[in-house]
């Protein structure tokens, strides 16, 4: 029944971690640091940086642009108003300076009277030549059918006199509208190959004549002076939007009309005499554009300047500005990610730390000598790992870190287990022959002398990942399929017998490395108890004291084996209930059956002679018991004489009926 109920309870799945028969268990991978504080640090300082010197870089620029915009337009407009005043002057002058040689030559006509025809003729031509002569520019003058010929100005230019005629000819509406009363200014250019303009205005002589319309024909150099300029652009149009003067001298030849001009169109709309206004023209380049419109000839002069020259240098001191603020976010980038590393890096090891502090290791070398606060919180997690070092020394550390990661659940929960006692022979004797022999260092000498076994005894139970319940003085308690669990029953066993096994081993190399007759290294023999059954395991005890065991009959049962190995003459004795699990694996002999105090029904024991090698494989010693006590220094027991009365005996032998 007990076997079949330990089946039951091996074939449930285990809820603790599964490892390999004889592996170690694995602790979970570190996580690793999504969001590393180099990298936030990196974000909070480039945000940083980009709000600052791009707020710096935004309001500088819009103010300056503001500031920028408000000179321009100051400085186009009066560029415009003084090429105005300058064409104004200029044309003001051409018309009066006109005017009054045609008043002079009247003047002369009624002087001489209406005989002298040719003394007229001669002194009309004298104060043509004086006018010609004060005003170079002029190339001639024409009124009905007399015509004031400048010789001059054509020679020079190199061009014919005859071009007056094709002009005038080419101009008989604009004459009309001259006589009418209006005062015409014309692009004369395409006529006479240089830059040549006509004004037509209306004149009446003395004595109530008819309205007469006078031409008069000059160069516009002295006009285009007034227009130069690197960045802004001041040019001159007529009423019907004919260029008349331009710093573009092709325009000028080619006799260009700019009536579909944005600007033109709303000049000739607006009822202003000046206006400034920022306008896109045909190209789609944004301009800022004056005007002003002159009190002779309905002629307009224009000024306008681009905003992209005007922006120009706001545009290069952002771009400045830009290349600026990318270099100091890159040397900040830089900066802040290596002063990271000093922040990151010793956090990393102290992580690291922590890891193997999880995993059991609670010694761990820190070497922070830093006098900030990484410092101290690496001098404090020393002191820390080297407390839990000293801690782990009086609990199982195994057991405490896998509490600590919520392996273990508070409570307790019913587990089929396998479970190891062992206890050193003669004890008592050794440690009286230590205090005979040490005196006041016996202490020392008797302790030493234990940890060294027990140090070799616990490597035994977690090789084959066994967990050490507690030391009751020479004693250790161990268990299988509790912490651990390979998630079969069979495997658990099989590696509780393999610990004791492997502890036979390790103490018959101990004893050989042992002086004969060392009163401080005598040696040691140890019997093995175990058995396998349900067992209540959880953490037991109180909330300052707290450990992790079991407890059940199964226990007691394994206690009990133990103590039946000195009279039985065993190392390893193990129960019936631990042999149906693993038996098949194992040389061992059946000894007298034992009755055990609590239990009604005998129990029977085998002693562990060795393990089953595999065919093929050279059989290793020893192969039965006497071989085993012999390999030891067991003498062979003499079950007769066992006193089955005594009261400090738990347990009865049944002896063979020759007894």
């Amino acid at each position: 029944m007990e076997k079949d109920r330990g089946n039951r309870v091996a074939g449930k799945k285990e809820e603790t971690s599964k490892v390999e028969l004889h592996g170690a268990a694995k602790s979970p991978a570190p996580g690793r640091v999504r969001y590393p504080i180099g990298i936030k640090l990196v974000i909070i300082i480039v945000f940083l940086l980009l709000i600052s010197l791009g707020s710096i870089t935004v309001l500088g620029s819009v103010m300056v642009s503001r500031d920028l915009r408000i000179t321009a337009e100051d400085n186009n407009f009066t560029i415009n108003q003084r090429s105005a005043a300058q064409a104004e002057n200029t044309l003001q002058t051409i018309r009066s300076d006109a005017l009054l040689l045609l008043d002079s030559i009247n003047a002369v006509r009624a002087g001489v009277g209406p005989g002298s025809t040719e003394l007229w003729s001669e002194l009309s031509r004298q104060i043509a030549d004086i006018y010609f002569e004060r005003n170079p520019d002029i190339a001639a003058l024409a009124m009905g059918e007399r015509m004031l010929i400048n010789d001059g100005f054509f020679v020079s230019n190199e061009i014919e006199t005859a071009l007056v005629d094709e002009f005038m000819d080419s101009s008989i509406q604009d004459v009309e509208h001259a006589r009418m009363g209006e005062t015409v200014l014309l692009n004369t250019a395409p006529v006479f190959g240089i830059p040549v303009l006509a004004m037509l205005l209306p004149y009446q002589g003395s004595g109530g004549r008819e309205t007469e319309t006078v031409t008069i024909i000059f160069s516009s150099e002295s006009l285009s002076d007034a227009f130069g300029g690197f960045v802004n652009v001041s040019f001159m149009v007529n009423d019907a939007a004919d260029i008349l003067i331009h710093g573009d001298h092709r325009l000028v030849m080619a006799g260009a009309n700019m009536i579909n001009d944005p600007l033109v169109r709303m000049l000739r709309e607006s009822r202003e005499q000046n206006f400034q206004t920022l306008y896109t023209d045909l190209a789609g380049n944004r301009q800022f554009g004056a005007f002003r419109k002159l009190a002779i000839a309905n002629a307009v002069v224009i000024t306008t300047v681009e905003s992209r020259v005007i922006f120009e240098g706001i545009s290069a001191t952002t771009r400045r500005n830009i290349f600026l603020t990318g270099a100091v976010l890159f040397i900040s980038i830089l900066f802040i990610w290596f002063y990271s590393k000093t922040i990151s890096r010793p956090l990393e090891r102290l992580t690291i730390a922590a890891r193997e502090i999880e995993e059991g290791q609670f010694e761990v070398p820190l070497a922070e000598k830093r006098r900030d606060e990484i410092g101290l919180l690496s001098e404090s997690f020393v002191k820390m790992s080297n407390a839990l070092g000293i801690f782990g020394h009086f609990t199982n550390r195994e057991i405490a870190v896998r509490a600590m990661r919520g392996e273990i659940r508070p409570g307790g929960e019913p587990k089929y287990a396998t479970i190891f006692f062992s206890d050193i022979r003669s004890f008592t004797a050794i440690s009286e022959n230590f205090t005979n022999t040490f005196g006041n260092e016996a202490s020392d000498k008797i302790v030493a002398w234990l940890n060294a076994y027990l140090t070799r005894m616990v490597e035994c139970v977690e090789k084959t990942n066994g967990v050490v319940d507690k030391y009751i003085g020479d004693s250790v308690m161990a268990h299988w399929g509790t912490a651990y669990t390979t998630g079969v029953t069979e495997h658990d066993a099989l590696n509780a017998v393999r610990a004791a096994l492997l502890m036979r081993v390790a103490l018959l190399e101990m004893n050989r490395r042992r002086q004969p007759d060392d009163p401080a290294d005598p040696v040691i023999r140890i019997g093995c108890g175990i058995n396998s059954g349900i067992v209540t395991v959880g953490q037991i005890g109180s909330p300052q004291r707290m450990e992790y065991t079991v407890i059940g009959d199964a226990v007691n049962l394994a206690s009990r084996t133990e103590a039946v190995n000195k009279p039985l003459g065993t190392d390893i004795l193990i129960t019936e209930d631990t042999w149906n699990l693993v038996g098949k694996y194992l040389i061992t002999e059946e000894m007298p059956v034992v009755t055990v105090k609590g239990r009604g029904k005998p129990v029977r024991m085998f002693a562990v002679v060795n393990l089953i090698v595999k065919e093929g494989m050279e059989q290793p010693h020893p192969r039965t018991l006497t071989e085993l006590r012999n390999m030891l220094g067991i003498c062979e027991p003499d079950l007769c004489s066992v006193d089955v009365n005594a009261k400090v005996l738990k347990y009865k032998i049944k002896k063979d009926g020759h007894c």
